[in-house]
């Protein structure tokens, strides 16, 4: 609790970084931005189990699904602001331009069209907070 990284209040004149992740049994998502040194820190974690229907989702609903929970979890903070969203799952990045088939992802689709975030996939290593989080969801 006293070792870096620390968990600092938000402060809304630095960009935020929400980083999600989704596995078999839950999302999870991180809150962070940096310092005036450069130093990212937590601002907030977030996680939450899976519904019986959600578990049942393909990768690709499951990581969007999280990205949505994440969002409108982190609304406070994020709403109107441009932020950075990372995630790990790299077929996500065109979830803004492209034409689905899928039902559920074209309504997440047109619900994030109001967001105004730039997607950049990491490393799974790069998601560490977001990854255990979702692995040992808190409710």
């Amino acid at each position: 609790m006293v070792s870096p990284p620390i968990l600092c209040l938000p402060d809304v004149s630095n960009v935020f970084k929400l980083q999600t992740d989704a596995s078999d049994i839950g999302n999870g998502a991180v809150l962070t931005h940096d310092d005036e040194n450069g130093i990212r820190h937590p601002v907030a974690f977030a996680s939450r189990k899976l519904l019986p229907r959600e578990t049942r989702y393909s990768t690709i609903e499951r990581e969007c699904l999280a990205i949505v929970w994440g969002i409108t979890k982190f609304q406070d903070c994020l709403y109107g602001k441009e932020f950075f969203l990372e995630t790990d799952y790299q077929p996500l990045q065109y979830l803004g331009n492209a034409q689905f088939q899928n039902g559920k992802l074209m309504l997440w689709a047109l619900i994030l069209q109001p967001c105004r975030f730039v997607f950049r996939a990491i490393h799974g290593k790069g998601n560490v907070g977001a990854d255990f989080l979702s692995r040992v969801p808190c409710d």
